[in-house]
């Protein structure tokens, strides 16, 4: 199992200096991958901004958006350039994630149907991959993806709608920050879905978790984790008491992952204390 890590976009201690410095820290001490998380209505780092920041500092380590709520940013004609504009800048590093998300606020910023986000992911997914293989009335809108097979794409959702789009549109599927404990079932019903949908090739799963080291690690993540996760009232303190704050605990629950059958596991960070970057690689790697 490969092992990513996040980039510190969504922090209250974020920085730009400190972004980049933190990619190419993670890319050196062989870390598989940089993650980002997206919202729009918070005071976080637009996603695919922050990416290509990291691209421009870094040479090996692949670019995720774990995920990217890509429903309320418009047609797909945008999104496309931009996606495949990142992924020839970073020479083909970057695989997009993607998911209906559950925020309404984000979808009314841009005047996005959020009751329908469901079926306009799924439209959008569609027009994306038409565009990234020359196709379709928008199929003049370039780059093309490095990549022959187009940008490979990550479909998060734990409903059977959700997983049915990542089997039909995915590379792979990717859980949102659930216990290890419920990982196995959802990867046997992700495939599941990959079967039905007539799927022969071997899907990615993907999965991610919190974590935190070193001294004051609880007390930083879960003031961090309570606020980031307020919308969701009393489950935001079940997510800030998950967070794993000791190394021993964070190898024994990558080891659990792997043993579930996860391809790569994403650690998203909870400060962007650069101390952090050679602590989880300690702990991870």
């Amino acid at each position: 199992m490969e092992i990513g890590v996040g980039l510190p976009t969504t922090v209250p201690d974020k920085s730009g200096p400190e972004l980049a410095e933190w990619a190419r820290r993670a890319e050196q001490h062989g870390f598989a991958s940089l993650g980002v998380l997206d919202r729009l209505v918070y005071d976080n780092y637009e996603s695919l901004v922050s990416l290509a920041a990291a691209a421009a500092v870094t040479e090996r380590i692949r670019l995720s958006t774990t995920i990217l709520i890509a429903g309320y940013r418009g047609g797909a004609a945008l999104l496309a350039k931009q996606a495949a504009t990142l992924d020839a800048i970073s020479g083909g590093r970057l695989v997009l994630g993607v998911a209906a998300g559950g925020r309404a606020d984000d979808y009314t910023a841009t005047g996005a149907d959020y009751e329908g986000r469901g079926a306009g992911l799924d439209r959008l997914l569609r027009e994306l991959q038409e565009i990234w293989a020359g196709e379709g009335p928008n199929g003049a809108v370039g780059p093309r993806p490095a990549g022959s097979g187009g940008i490979p794409l990550l479909v998060g959702g734990h409903s059977a709608r959700g997983m049915r789009r990542a089997a039909a549109f995915g590379t792979g599927w990717i859980a949102g920050g659930n216990s290890v404990t419920a990982y196995a079932e959802l990867v046997r019903r992700a495939k599941a879905a990959w079967t039905a949908a007539g799927r022969t090739e071997r899907p990615r799963m993907v999965s991610l978790v919190y974590a935190c080291l070193g001294p004051d690690a609880g007390r930083v993540a879960g003031s961090y984790l309570r606020e980031y996760y307020s919308f969701v009232g009393p489950k935001a303190e079940r997510t800030a008491s998950g967070v794993l704050v000791d190394a021993g605990a964070l190898r024994e629950t990558a080891q659990a992952y792997a043993d579930a059958g996860c391809d790569e596991l994403i650690l998203l960070p909870c400060t962007a204390d650069l101390k952090q970057v050679e602590l989880l690689a300690a702990a991870a790697l």
